[in-house]
């Protein structure tokens, strides 16, 4: 992963030779719309303009366009994978910290002055400036008064709708990730660091790691899915339980539990990352382990046979 700099804490008073092209955008889940908009810096590189990105930090935005939101991925996975498009600079900035800039301030002091772009692209769902009051139209008329130029990228089509954020919620919430995955580009991911569990699945044979998903991300719809992790070069099958485990007293937030297939050593404080790749049936509490260990040999089977 390429560095990802914090405008407030590296690039302030910050003087860059070189050039950059920048796309903008919250970017919260790297769909295929977000790529299409991502790429347009890179193709720039050869060209001598260093491809960047300019974003905002996830977790300060909570409203976008007037409805609240729950974000798709956690900005550390969202900043892998802009880095893996070929954008060689992440900007995120907390939007709590800039929001009251008008479209000319953000426009004549971010983008031409901090960040010294000469090529901005955005996506058609673009706001900025103060209560989101400016487009890709001011856009493009700042861009002539700052020295930059302003491009709209392509739209990204699927099923003959625009692919957008919102969508990908809602097939998520529906229990869809494989639908979802047409959308993304890639599988659904759960990622972050294995964290110790109650540990009841290894009392019952079925070792599980546990990741805890941040405030204010979207959580799936609770239930059991076939993944995969790829883990040292190799691909292994998993099953995954999102949810609280109704069977095991007490309460707690909701997490991804996974059982990996075939593999045996210690993951406790790896960063994983979980491919979900299908729905298989939803949570529900067990009236004993040992149904819950009849029904877990049940998904096993279902998902060795599902990827």
């Amino acid at each position: 992963m390429k560095t990802v700099y914090f405008v407030s804490e590296r690039i302030w008073g910050e003087t860059v030779e070189q050039k950059r092209a920048v796309a903008l955008g919250l970017f919260d889940g790297v769909h295929l719309g977000h790529r299409a908009v991502i790429k347009k810096p890179a193709e720039l590189k050869e060209n001598g303009f260093i491809p960047a990105v300019f974003t905002f930090d996830n977790t300060s935005l909570v409203r976008k366009q007037g409805r609240s939101i729950e974000y798709i991925y956690t900005d550390s996975y969202k900043h892998r994978l802009i880095c893996s498009l070929g954008i060689e600079e992440v900007f995120s900035e907390d939007f709590q910290s800039l929001k009251s800039l008008s479209g000319e301030e953000f426009a004549k002091n971010i983008l031409a002055g901090k960040l010294r772009a000469a090529h901005v692209f955005c996506g058609r769902d673009f706001r900025f400036g103060r209560n989101a009051s400016c487009g890709i139209d001011e856009l493009s008329e700042l861009g002539e008064k700052y020295g930059f130029t302003a491009v709209l990228a392509d739209d990204v089509k699927a099923d003959g709708e625009n692919i957008s954020s919102c969508r990908i919620r809602e097939l998520l919430t529906e229990g869809r990730p494989d639908k979802a995955e047409e959308l993304l580009g890639e599988p659904y991911t759960v990622s972050g660091e294995a964290v110790y569990g109650n540990q009841i699945g290894r009392t019952i044979d079925f070792p599980t790691v546990n990741q805890l998903f941040a405030d204010g991300q979207l959580v799936p719809r609770f239930g059991v899915y076939s993944a995969e992790l790829i883990l040292d070069g190799q691909q292994y099958r998993a099953v995954t339980n999102i949810g609280v485990k109704p069977t095991i007293a007490g309460e707690r937030s909701p997490l991804a539990e996974t059982h990996i297939l075939g593999y045996s050593g210690e993951l406790y404080g790896e960063y994983l990352e979980i491919r979900i790749r299908r729905f298989i049936r939803s949570e529900r509490k067990f009236s004993s382990l040992d149904e819950l260990k009849a029904q877990i040999t049940e998904d096993i089977r279902t998902a060795e046979t599902d990827i």
